[in-house]
């Protein structure tokens, strides 16, 4: 009868105990198919306490009922539960199902059996992950409490291993993540993001950074819940005095701290950077939690670091490509500029290589003239010669001289011309006039080969051109025509308005010009079909020069001729301004 004393006797008990719905209680199961079993079991562990927490009981009457309740509650820590119920196996193949098909690792398991021979002790224990194993008649109140305080213990040190786990997990997960942000405010908005998740609770929360230590001001970088008003404020006086206070008290204390519903993080980066954040949570903070939080906020003045050296990094970066972009404009202008003056002296050493060919081929004839001429007025004045002899070789002489000037002027006005960039001077000239003038001082020429020359030039036809470079043009145009013409021959120059410019034309009746002439007409030092008249000398020069500066003018000149023998017009066509 002793070993009797401590059965467990199920007392019918209709009384209630009043019990703090606010406090925190551990829930357990009861799975049985006897009524009994539940109310005997209520009743032993009705003044049952663990850390300050009471127990919630949940009743199944069936396998099949449990499987609903455990579906339902995953947050079971125990379950007493009966072997035989709706078949022999019905409990065994109950525990089967919690940690195989929900996979439920954490709810410690008791099997309670009235029949323990027909499920050996030794060989449910293996078979199956229960936690421990009892005949109902052993099961005293003292034996329940004990075994429930185990099974209690365990499942909280098992709970504490999985949130440890999972927050491991997440602030693994977390690192990368931060570490990839390239702003300060999606790293703050990510750290909030994180903790919350790490805590697996809904939170208020601020994150605020300060720049330059003591005394400066700080600026919130994200903010969420109640707090998410404060985004993007700078300055203590944003924020409301509690807050405030919290704030710069954070910044004082320059530690974590944990209180019932409030936590303070405080970090300070390598860079000399500080980080406060507070959060406000629905449930005070386990130690668990609090561990991990102390672990993840430890890892955030790396995040925060990086963030400042990628922006420092992209400033520089930006810095560099602004100079390099800088230098190759530079060195892009100097190139051009090199390409410029290197086309340049390419120009002038080509020029100068022909006039040196030019000087080696038109200069020689005119210097042998002169130096053979010389050399017979020498010989005539020894012999006394009459005056008219030497006359005559002095005249021939002089002749020489005035070609070979001419040649030198026509060559130095191309070379000014070309090697420099000479600006026109525009000013009003009385285009009429100017070609009147060029014509009169030919003259002479024109009657030593008998030739006549008639010139059209009605008054007032003013012209904006600079006078002294259009009469270098109309004088190698009206030379030229005498040089080409016969001796006898008559030559026209007319000036008229056509539209809006100012068309001067030169007409010869001379030796004209071949197919071939025209084509490269205007080229310098061009040897044409023709040949000059008299025997006048030509550097292929003078009409490169007309060209050269009618096109200064924005004017145009054109060549025209019926053929070989059948003369030659040159026209020039200059924009024009008539005198009112």
């Amino acid at each position: 009868m002793a070993e009797q004393d401590d059965v467990l006797h199920l007392i019918d008990d209709t009384g209630t105990v009043p019990e703090d719905s606010s406090a925190r209680k551990w829930k357990i199961a009861v799975i049985d198919d006897d009524a009994a079993v539940h109310e005997g079991t209520r009743f032993a562990l009705s003044d049952y306490n663990l850390h300050g927490a009471t127990l919630e009981i949940l009743s199944a009457y069936s396998a099949a009922e449990g499987r609903t309740l455990m579906r339902e509650h995953p947050d079971i820590a125990a379950v007493l539960l009966d072997v035989i119920m709706e078949t022999d196996v019905a409990g065994l193949e109950l525990v089967e199902f919690i940690r195989n098909e929900i996979k439920n690792e954490t709810v410690r398991i008791i099997l309670r059996t009235g029949q323990p021979g027909q499920a050996p002790e030794r060989r449910v224990i293996v078979q199956y992950d229960i936690n421990d194993y009892k005949a109902k008649t052993e099961l005293t109140a003292d034996k329940l409490f004990t075994s429930l305080t185990a099974a209690l213990r365990s499942y909280q040190q098992l709970e504490r291993m999985v949130q440890t786990r999972r927050g491991l997990e997440i602030i693994i997960d977390a690192a990368s993540t931060l570490y990839d942000f390239k702003s300060m405010q999606r790293l703050a908005e990510g750290v909030l993001t994180q903790l919350a998740s790490l805590l697996n609770v809904d939170c208020a929360g601020i994150l605020v950074l300060r720049d330059d230590g003591a005394g400066s001001e700080f600026s919130v970088l994200a903010g969420s819940g109640c707090y998410s008003r404060f985004i993007g404020s700078t300055g203590s006086r944003s924020l409301d005095p509690d807050l405030r206070q919290m704030v710069e008290a954070a910044f004082q204390r320059r530690k974590n701290e944990f209180a019932d519903h409030r936590s303070v993080l405080y970090l300070r980066t390598g860079s000399g950077r500080e980080v406060v954040v507070l959060l406000q949570a629905e449930r005070q903070l386990s130690e668990t939690d609090r561990a991990l939080v102390e672990i993840f906020s430890s890892r955030l003045s790396i995040a925060f670091d990086n963030v400042i050296l990628y922006q420092q990094l992209h400033e520089a970066n930006t810095q560099l490509e602004d100079r390099v972009a800088q230098r190759t404009r530079a060195l892009m202008q100097a190139n051009r500029r090199l390409s410029s003056q290197w086309l340049r002296l390419q120009r002038a050493n080509g020029f100068k290589n022909e006039i040196l060919g030019t000087v080696a081929h038109d200069l020689k004839n005119p210097l042998g003239v002169i130096l053979g001429r010389t050399e017979m007025l020498t010989e005539l004045i020894g012999a006394g010669s009459p005056k008219e002899n030497i006359t005559a070789q002095v005249e021939h002489i002089r002749d020489a001289t005035k070609r070979l000037t001419a040649m030198v002027d026509h060559l130095i006005s191309d070379a000014m011309a070309d090697a420099f960039d000479i600006t026109i001077r525009r000013e009003p000239v009385d285009v009429a006039a100017l070609v009147s003038e060029v014509t009169e001082t030919n003259m002479p020429s024109a009657v030593n080969k008998q030739q006549t020359i008639s010139v059209s030039a009605p008054p007032n036809f003013v012209t904006m051109c600079d006078a002294d470079r259009i009469r270098e043009a109309i004088d190698n145009l009206v030379s030229n025509a005498i040089k080409y013409s016969p001796i006898g021959g008559k030559i026209t120059v007319a000036v008229a308005h056509e539209g809006a410019s100012t068309v001067i034309r030169i007409s010869d009746q001379g030796a004209g010009l071949s197919p071939e002439d025209l084509g490269r007409l205007f080229g310098r030092f061009q040897r044409l079909s023709a040949k000059p008249t008299a025997g006048e000398s030509s550097t292929g020069l003078g009409l490169s020069i007309v060209k050269r500066i009618i096109d200064m003018h924005g004017g145009h000149v054109t060549a025209q001729s019926p053929g070989p023998g059948q003369g030659s017009t040159f026209t020039v066509t200059l924009p024009a301004t008539e005198a009112s």
